[in-house]
């Protein structure tokens, strides 16, 4: 984690919406032998009584399933858009160039559930994913029940109780007015990712430079 005070975000709703936006996350472990495991997935943001959650289900028997079984600790990591940012785009073009991008780690301690809670989080992520179009055949209650008993009981569902959010917004904000308004300019000229990043910066400008 790049751990510096100006590239935190510190707005809740920025970050829950970041979240929102980027469900299919890095889930990192480790395993009986000390040796690191990983898996990416989708995980949901919910809250239940009164306790901030991740949901999500994995196949069973995996590295990574019997790692998360030996140790409770997880880190998961929320991944969003990222560009190059040439130092020739500063207003000193003699410096290093460097990379703007948006992460959120999600550290917490993982419970695997039970069949009825497998079945509700597998209805919402088929929703989520179809637009919540609940006539589309592949969500959950529209597939066939002889599948649904085959593949059900090679998965599970979890949770993660978040004991830790830790946040990289890093949007070039240590630089001068002059150099971040010339950084956008120029993303806005590079391809998609490059233009959500100049988009995000363009958000921040009254903040930084209020004058």
């Amino acid at each position: 984690m790049y751990n510096l005070p100006y590239y935190k975000e510190q707005d809740e709703t920025v970050i829950n919406e970041f979240l929102a936006a980027n469900p299919f996350a890095f889930l990192t472990g480790c395993g009986s032998e000390n040796t690191p495991v990983a898996t990416q997935l989708p995980l949901f943001v919910e809250e239940i009584e009164g306790r901030k959650v991740l949901r999500g289900h994995l196949m069973k028997n995996t590295d990574h399933h019997k790692a998360f079984l030996h140790s409770k600790n997880v880190l998961a990591v929320f991944a969003g858009k990222h560009t190059y940012v040439s130092g020739s785009w500063y207003s000193n073009p003699h410096s290093a160039s460097t990379w703007n991008y948006m992460s959120v780690h999600v550290k917490g301690e993982i419970t695997f559930l039970g069949a009825d809670d497998l079945e509700t989080i597998l209805r919402h992520t088929s929703l989520h994913f179809e637009g919540q179009n609940e006539q589309s055949p592949t969500a959950f209650d529209n597939l066939p029940s002889a599948f649904k008993s085959q593949a059900m009981p090679l998965i599970t569902a979890f949770e993660i109780e978040i004991t830790a959010i830790e946040t990289v917004f890093k949007l070039s904000q240590n630089r001068d007015a002059e150099s971040y308004k010339n950084i956008i300019r120029e993303l806005k000229k590079q391809d998609s990712d490059a233009r959500v990043i100049a988009s995000e910066m363009e958000k921040r400008v009254k903040k930084l430079f209020p004058k």
